[in-house]
């Protein structure tokens, strides 16, 4: 099982970026796919999650508005559009899948396969 992200960089405020995360190694689709971060220094928060057969999409309030989830199921892949791009959105980003669909979609520990993650900069 891999989970694959790629996309990050350096850009500037205001900027934007797509964040990419490829899914390969099982024979079933992964029901749950999110992503999380980590800015230095601070623990890994949750970012945005979507469940597959129209189960939803979800963000945290700090990149509602801004950031757009989005999956291909055909491809097993997970993207992250992220628009308006602030200092504080600096971090490490992984992506994170389950087979389940989880209604803790915000819990790091019901996700057993995650991506190396992709780092993210915000210069201001």
């Amino acid at each position: 099982v891999q989970l694959q992200a790629s996309g990050g960089g350096l850009v500037q405020a205001g900027d934007s970026l797509r964040l990419s995360c490829a899914a390969s190694g099982r024979p079933f689709s992964w029901s749950t796919m999110s992503w999380f971060r980590q800015a230095p220094g601070k623990e890994r928060e949750f970012v945005a999650a979507t469940r597959d057969r129209n189960g939803g999409i979800f963000y945290a309030d700090s990149v509602k508005g801004r950031f757009t989830i989005s999956r291909d199921n055909a491809k097993n892949t997970v993207d992250l559009q992220m628009n308006s791009l602030k200092p504080e959105d600096t971090a490490v980003y992984y992506c994170a899948a389950s087979q389940n669909r989880l209604v803790a979609y915000t819990v790091q520990s019901n996700y057993i396969d995650w991506g190396q993650g992709t780092l993210v900069t915000v210069s201001s």
